[in-house]
């Protein structure tokens, strides 16, 4: 500690400002701070400066007509469609373009080509081998031939229009030019063969019954997009970017086996058709219950499974769904069906919520995936806006991950064969679940595109999840969002990473890089930079301007700051363009203290500074001794000095100070009765990307206390700054993020004095590793009732 002068404040606090300006030469806070400026796109009469649309903002529409059948014997699908296209841009068109995503897994496709891999010399299996050698994944048959065969593409007459497939793109060239207004109808007929689910779409084989649950997409020639951005969207489909789409109104009639239940995208024209009276009266009681109603039961299902009439015929599912970007179905005898209606925003319109799932994903699908469901379109509705449509769709495909379209998404999670499952299984549900679902909002009605932007979608809709999850549970074991969870990923190599602002299809890393470290980085500016009630009306703002629009990374960016007043450009610069982790190291801590010239304060400080300096080895040896000394022994020895107190204070002490007291001002005064202890903190911003400082005190009498400096505290020096903070306590710990809020990579250097952390290790007797029994097996509880009856 050292003591300060009061006349010497003025010049502590002339160092204090003159150390902010820079000099390290490799200075980079005014880029850091500087606003992105041409780094965004100009704005324009479409898209306005503030992230808005503009006045002039326009969007294709295309309207679909399509008669599918699924062939559930040949795992086969043969479609024909009339497409209605809107030319709604300013810009005369002499072709469209079309989607070819099944074209990904032919044989010579630039999936197949650009497929990587290598054998690994330690044993592969003959389908890892085959999955290699055909360059298209071992979940597909070598002997079958798939992607499109397009048989017909015709105009509205009939008449055969000239195509061009590039790969998993269609051009189709028109006679004559699209006038900006006008609409153009035209035709295409297709069959496909069915690849085994991927993650995206296809069928799941269950061997002991001999049956397959289907799950359809991209599964027809649809519009690529064409905007004011980029023209027409034809990046080519390789399997990671996901889908650029475009709103249209769709009628689709899906013909399966008779036995077959059919779940898709939109509303059922014909229940009355395809259901059986039970399960239409079971429907009836499920538009007023207040918790699902099984409308297929498991007994149903289980009985369906069987096939004892293998000549079933067919069923036609007549579905519409309008204002959707794409369409989506899923069939199978094998389903349960549950169902309610549910009035998520308390203002009487109702909202069917369903769950589709075999007997393989009971106990957990009939008690948690429809409650999942209706908690979902509340959780997101309330922090964007009101789930415009008129059900939502939960499908149990395989045991994990998940896949979202309009009005329906395949889930995974699956319990064990006797119904037990872990924690792990059950959360991991519900969370794939409410993620899914959640991508009603994004971007199946904030309509970003995926092929190009992944995080626009994932990283919002993970953040979105996130607090879903906690809304669900308090104690919902979270994995993305916390800023903790993602310090290992930005930790890594700067090799293996990738800015968030990347195309998703040339991203090493798409979880954490499109998923976990968006999510973060919005938590992290509704927690720490923004505040929650600034963040979540410009979060709202940003969902609203864009409802059923196709926003791009710049509107994001300027409508979060237009509706907050916040400069983020630094923010976005870090976060989102750059690969640089966070990492404050609170170098040092330097104790100033003011010297009161108060006898009661001072000569106290001074003794114990005395006795403190006097334990040295040598005194304390000493001490065994000290009644042998001269002056021990002979008291004559003894003077004015052997009992006088140089640290007494005195009458004179006490007038001296009240002097002193009568000359100084008000706020002199107060700094000098205060005892005020001033600090300097020396921090360095080691890992380059700057964020707040965060810094937790904790005092000497047991209590702490916190303060926060902004991000800008580094934009005269981005490498190592100096903070004074004075408080009336002494400190005795100093922490830097205490509560992990800025995803410090590495917070072994964020304490002073250091605070050691032990590492642990484990010693354990060699044995051969086995499967762990899930906690439900250990403790020999049972699973539950696996596939109720319908509810009342």
């Amino acid at each position: 500690m050292r003591n300060l002068l009061l006349p010497f404040l003025m010049l502590l606090s002339l160092a204090v400002n003159a150390q902010q300006l820079p000099t390290s030469p490799n200075y980079k806070a005014n880029d850091r701070f500087e606003q992105l400026g041409t780094v965004l796109p100009t704005p324009n009469t479409y898209r306005t400066a503030s992230g808005a649309p503009g006045k002039e903002y326009w969007q294709m529409r295309a309207d679909y007509d399509i008669k599918v059948e699924l062939d559930d014997e040949k795992r086969r699908i043969i479609g024909s469609e009339n497409i209605t296209f809107f030319n709604n841009s300013p810009d005369e068109l002499k072709y469209i373009w079309l989607q070819l995503e099944q074209n990904l897994f032919k044989k010579d496709g630039i999936g197949a080509t650009s497929r990587t891999g290598t054998i690994n010399e330690k044993g592969m299996s003959t389908t890892q081998l085959q999955g290699l050698n055909n360059g298209r994944g071992s979940n597909l048959d070598p002997k079958v031939e798939y992607g499109y065969e397009i048989s017909k593409v015709k105009d509205k007459a009939g008449n055969p229009l000239k195509y061009t497939i590039n790969n998993t793109m269609m051009r189709i060239d028109l006679p004559t030019p699209l006038k900006p207004g006008m609409s153009v109808v035209f035709g295409v007929d297709w069959s496909y063969n069915i690849t085994e689910y991927y993650g995206r779409s296809g069928y799941e084989f269950f061997p002991k019954d001999g049956n397959a649950n289907y799950f359809i997409a991209h599964w027809f020639p649809r519009l690529a997009p064409y905007d004011d951005v980029n023209g027409w969207n034809h990046k080519q489909f390789l399997g990671q970017g996901e889908f650029a789409l475009i709103f249209g109104n769709y009628k689709v009639a899906i013909t399966a086996p008779a036995d077959h239940i059919v779940a898709a995208s939109g509303e059922c024209q014909n229940y009355a058709q395809v259901l059986t009276a039970t399960q239409k009266q079971r429907l009836k009681q499920a538009e007023t219950s207040k918790t699902p109603v099984i409308i297929v039961t498991q007994a149903e299902a289980e009985k369906a499974e069987k096939r004892e009439n293998k000549s079933v015929g067919k069923k036609t599912w007549l579905y519409k769904a309008d204002n959707v970007r794409d369409f989506a179905f899923s069939s199978s005898r094998k389903f349960i069906w549950d169902a309610m209606q549910s009035d998520v925003y308390k203002n009487g319109r109702k909202i069917w919520c369903m769950s589709f799932y075999p007997k393989e994903g009971n106990p957990l699908w009939e008690q948690y995936s429809t409650r999942a469901v209706a908690h979902t379109l509340k959780s997101y509705g309330n922090r964007t806006f009101e789930y415009p449509y008129p059900v939502a769709i939960s499908c149990h495909a395989t045991s994990g991950g998940g896949m979202e379209y309009p009005m329906i998404s395949f889930n995974g999670g699956r319990p064990e064969e006797d119904g037990t499952y872990s924690e792990q299984v059950k959360y991991g549900m519900i969370g794939v679940i409410i993620h899914e679902v959640g991508h009603n909002f994004f971007p199946m009605i904030v309509n970003s595109d995926e092929r190009q932007w992944a995080w626009m979608d994932e990283g919002l809709n993970t953040f979105c999840q996130y607090l879903a999850e906690k809304e669900w549970d308090f104690n919902y074991p979270t994995r993305r969002g916390e800023p903790m969870f993602i310090t290992d990923y930005m930790s890594s190599d700067k090799s293996v990473l990738s800015p968030i602002m990347s195309s998703a299809e040339n991203v090493i890393g798409l979880g954490p890089n499109a998923y976990a470290k968006p999510a973060t980085a919005l938590n992290i500016l509704r927690e720490t930079v923004m505040g929650r009630e600034l963040f979540d009306h410009a979060f709202k703002e940003y969902a609203t301007r864009w409802r059923f629009k196709s926003p791009t990374p710049s509107d994001f960016f300027r409508t979060m700051e237009d509706a907050s007043g916040v400069d983020l450009d630094w923010f976005w610069k870090g976060w989102f363009y750059g690969v640089e982790p966070v990492d404050q190291d609170l170098v040092s801590v330097n104790w100033f203290s003011v010297d009161t010239q108060n006898p009661e304060i001072e000569k106290e400080l001074a003794r114990k500074e005395a006795a403190a300096k006097a334990q040295t080895i040598s005194k304390i040896r000493d001490a065994a001794d000290k009644s042998k000394t001269v002056v021990a022994q002979d008291s004559t020895m003894n003077d004015f000095y052997n009992t006088y107190d140089p640290y007494k204070v005195t009458d004179a002490d006490k007038q001296k100070y009240e002097q002193y007291l009568a000359t100084l001002s008000p706020a002199e005064k107060t700094l000098v009765q205060n005892h005020t202890n001033f600090y300097t903190l020396s921090i360095k911003n080691k890992g380059g990307l700057p964020m707040p400082v965060i810094v937790k005190m904790g005092f000497e009498d047991g209590t702490d206390s916190l303060v926060t400096f902004p991000a800008e505290i580094w934009r005269f020096n981005d490498q190592q700054i100096n903070k004074v903070v004075s408080t009336s306590k002494k400190v005795v710990q100093w922490t830097l993020d205490p509560y992990y809020q800025i995803a410090d990579i590495d917070t072994e250097n964020n304490s002073f004095p250091r605070v050691a952390k032990p590492t642990r290790f484990q010693i354990f007797k060699q044995s051969q590793m086995r499967r762990p029994q899930n906690p439900m097996q250990q403790q020999g509880a049972g699973a539950g009732k696996v596939g109720g009856e319908p509810k009342n």
